[in-house]
């Protein structure tokens, strides 16, 4: 129940970075895909459709991802999503934790893109 609750919460922080943040915005400029992320048996998926410079989310899915990111089961999925561990994600791809279908440079600008989605910190 954890991992689609934790997918839902980034569909919120995407929606909210693009609202708030300038530099996650530029990011979105001229962008218009969909990916998903799901577990392997596509038991639990989310898709995310970026266009507009704003993302909207749904928890189906997509008839046409551009790229989608399967990760093993749904406890591996909210291991690797929540590691503070920089090299979580490249090590369970070489681990076969996580299958990656489509486009890669997709893939990549959704890595560079997290940064921005951590919630902020109080101070």
């Amino acid at each position: 129940m954890k991992f689609p609750l934790l997918l839902w919460a980034l569909s919120l922080l995407m929606k909210k970075a693009a609202r708030n943040n300038p530099d996650f915005r530029k990011q979105l400029e001229g962008k218009d895909f969909a990916f998903q992320l799901q577990t392997a048996d596509g038991g639990i998926v989310r898709q995310f459709v970026v266009a507009n410079n704003s993302i909207r989310s749904k928890r189906k899915a997509h008839s046409n991802p551009a790229f989608t990111i399967s990760f093993k089961n749904a406890d591996t999925g909210l291991r690797i999503l929540t590691s503070k561990d920089k090299n979580a994600f490249m090590r369970a791809i070489q681990e076969k934790d996580i299958a990656i279908s489509g486009d890669l440079s997709l893939v990549m600008w959704f890595q560079s893109v997290s940064k921005y989605l951590k919630p902020s910190k109080k101070k």
